[in-house]
């Protein structure tokens, strides 16, 4: 496998340096890069922020940070010993600048520390990107020097609803050309969520089958046994609609449902991502379920109900968990429904895709049989698994459900990996078909538009910590005759493995 090439030297500014965002993801995911040998020797990073703190003091942070999550089994960065060689010369590069981003003299005084290539990066609360792109314009940091580049990422939240993205992307045009501009979706820094594209379309085993003709319908699940975790004061403004709707799962809905593009190519990939968003109707009214956690029992122990957690409204009508029916409108997928699921605190963490086929057209085994699924896991026990039928030993026909699982990290080095590094990678090189271009992100507002102003009204069903859900999220299915997935906990599977007497997958 050819080693990737180093990337071209450049200045990595970030915005919120002293953030958490920076410390749990960023600063890890640039330290897997350095251990990877991508970086120029001319890479370096200048951290913007109001802290009170020292460059020196910056660095120590960071550092102390690095080595408690590399030893942190359940940390999303357990890269197990730090290469104190890398982090050294990481360290140096480093250098820490107080400033205020809504301050002109912020800006002018970065400019005397940037000569070259540049990429911004705005890991602060949305309502600063603006003025971030702004600051950035007047002191002439996005002007492209001969040659090179200057590129803005932003991380979601992009608005919070149609007109507010809408808003956002005209602002950030105005100061910077699309292809500076690099809307960034964690989700898609996942390695199994870009294998969706290479299951698909380097398999001629499956691209046959994903169509109307063999699927009966498709779910696309994100839960979280968490709570708010302390942010109940974004929690209010946000919800889970507003959370993740719009852009994780509507980014695994594009990489699920999109036809193939020319090319891998960004502008091929982007531009089919475009097309099938753009096929999906608005959502009808009866076709969403809000939901939000009340007290219950999780992993044996007691749970309090969101409203009671800290800078929560006692009184909030804010959803927890948000569960639609979606159509898309394209020959692929005429009349196969499509539905997304999200919550907090539910009974298992898990985020999948299953695709559950037609039965078979003659019924040749009668009522017996289970319907074939195909499920991809994207966290947790990664990798997917097939669930089919077969004839149970002994004599007649009786069918047994079966299953088979590739798990990929029994294929495949295990290799420190946030989910990141493949991002800020591929911006560094210039390329963005793992970013979102503005038709992408507002798509899926416009899709959600006719929720965000039902649920201005009424209450959302309560459900107790620990379970699947609210009960309308079932019912929302049942009335289609169709069931969820079971949320479950992955087990420790082996392809072909039998234990118990059972086939395990």
């Amino acid at each position: 496998m050819t080693a990737p090439a180093i990337a071209p030297a450049c200045t990595l500014v970030l915005f919120g340096a002293a953030g958490d965002l920076v410390k749990r993801l960023l600063m890890p995911s640039i330290y897997d890069l350095a251990v990877s040998g991508v970086l120029d020797p001319g890479f370096r990073v200048v951290g913007v922020d109001r802290a009170d703190i020292s460059t020196q003091s910056w660095r120590d942070g960071l550092n102390a940070a690095l080595h408690e999550m590399a030893s942190d089994p359940a940390a999303e960065f357990n890269a197990g010993a730090i290469r104190e060689d890398v982090w050294q010369d990481l360290a140096g590069r480093l250098e820490f600048m107080r400033g205020d981003v809504t301050d002109d003299a912020t800006f002018e005084a970065l400019a005397k520390r940037i000569d070259g290539n540049a990429v911004f990066y705005c890991a602060v609360a949305g309502r600063f990107f603006a003025p971030i792109a702004e600051g950035l314009g007047k002191a002439g940091l996005l002007r492209r020097p001969g040659g090179g580049f200057r590129r803005l990422v932003i991380e979601k939240p992009f608005g919070d609803d149609l007109a507010s993205a809408r808003a956002l992307d005209a602002e950030l045009l105005s100061l910077a050309a699309e292809e500076q501009i690099y809307r960034i979706d964690h989700f898609l820094g996942k390695e199994t969520v870009q294998a969706i594209l290479a299951l698909r379309f380097a398999n001629r085993i499956f691209e046959p089958l994903w169509s109307a003709e063999h699927l009966d319908h498709v779910q696309i699940t994100a839960a979280e046994t968490l709570g708010v975790e302390g942010r109940g004061s974004f929690y209010e403004r946000a919800g889970a609609l507003r959370d993740m709707v719009p852009n994780h799962l509507f980014q695994i809905l594009a990489m699920v449902a999109m036809e193939p593009p020319a090319d891998l190519g960004e502008r091929a990939v982007r531009d089919a991502k475009g097309r099938l968003l753009s096929a999906v109707r608005p959502v009808a009214p009866d076709d969403m379920v809000r939901g939000q956690y009340a007290a219950g029992s999780l992993g044996g122990a007691h749970r309090v109900g969101y409203r009671e957690e800290p800078g929560v409204d006692p009184r909030s009508r804010v959803e927890t968990y948000a569960a639609l029916k979606l159509d898309i409108d394209t020959p692929r997928w005429a009349g196969v429904p499509f539905y997304l699921r999200t919550g907090k605190r539910l009974a298992a963490h898990c985020t999948q895709i299953v695709l559950q086929f037609k039965p078979p057209a003659h019924a040749l085994f009668g009522a017996g049989s289970q319907p074939n699924r195909l499920t991809l896991h994207i966290d947790g026990d990664k990798g997917l698994r097939t669930a089919f039928d077969i004839k149970a030993p002994g004599p007649g026909w009786a069918l047994a459900p079966v299953a088979e699982a590739f798990r990929h990290d029994d294929f495949f080095e295990h290799v420190p990996n946030i989910g990141y590094e493949s991002l800020l990678y591929a911006c560094m090189m210039g390329d963005a078909s793992l970013f979102q271009r503005a038709d992408a992100i507002e798509a899926p507002w416009a899709v959600v538009e006719p929720v965000l102003e039902a649920w201005k009204a009424g209450e959302p069903e309560p459900y107790p910590a620990g379970s699947a859900g609210p009960s309308g999220a079932d019912a929302l299915l049942a009335r289609d005759g169709r069931a969820w997935a079971p949320l479950q906990p992955e087990p420790d599977r082996r392809f072909g493995r039998r234990t118990g007497g059972e086939a395990q997958g």
